[in-house]
């Protein structure tokens, strides 16, 4: 087994190797809206859960060459909310075109054709098409070498029927999408094994 020290290594190739060790990357597709009252929809594949009985979700966002933060970090801490758009295959194109650096002022859900949802808890509207939307406000964050670490406590979680059996979410029925070293995807193929214990 070769060994790779961190400290050899230059920053692209750091990043190309535990980009692709963490796999499969489950994505966040966050929007949030501005100050000015501009919405904002972006993908982020450092994205998960922290804590599930009292739910709080993370991201983290990269900041611009310039070191400012980029438009979705910037916007949760200013405003205090964020929603979580779940990524299926029927929306996976979308988010991919979301992925997109497009100036401040203008938004994405309006640049890329993607239909909002009014939010209840939150002013950031919802992806319309994603069967899982999820409601947060800022709880906190951490400033880690380049990256905002953004830290949110869930307020309601919208679930399609599509995804419900007896009121309980389906894995047969959610194709989630996660991403893979490089600019690969991929989609859900459920193995037989399941957790024992």
């Amino acid at each position: 087994m070769q060994e790779f020290p961190v400290r050899d290594l230059s920053a692209r190739a750091n990043s190309r190797i535990v980009k692709s060790a963490v796999t499969p990357r489950p994505i966040g597709w966050v929007s949030t809206t501005s100050v000015e009252g501009v919405d904002n929809l972006a993908p982020f594949s450092c994205y998960n859960y922290v804590s599930s009985e009292r739910p709080v979700l993370m991201f983290s966002a990269n900041a611009r060459d310039t070191g400012e933060r980029k438009d979705t970090a910037r916007n949760a801490l200013e405003t205090g909310a964020f929603v979580v758009n779940v990524v299926t295959e029927g929306v996976a194109e979308q988010m991919d075109r979301t992925s997109a650096d497009l100036p401040p002022d203008e938004s994405e859900f309006d640049a890329f054709g993607v239909e909002r949802a009014p939010s209840t808890h939150v002013t950031p509207p919802r992806v319309a098409d994603a069967v899982i939307n999820i409601e947060c406000t800022y709880r906190e964050s951490v400033e880690i070498h380049d990256r905002t670490v953004v830290f949110g406590d869930v307020e309601t979680f919208h679930v399609s029927e599509a995804v419900l059996v007896d009121g309980d979410l389906s894995m047969e029925a959610l194709d989630t999408v996660g991403r893979l070293g490089g600019p690969y995807y991929t989609s859900i193929d459920r193995m037989e094994l399941t957790r024992q214990f």
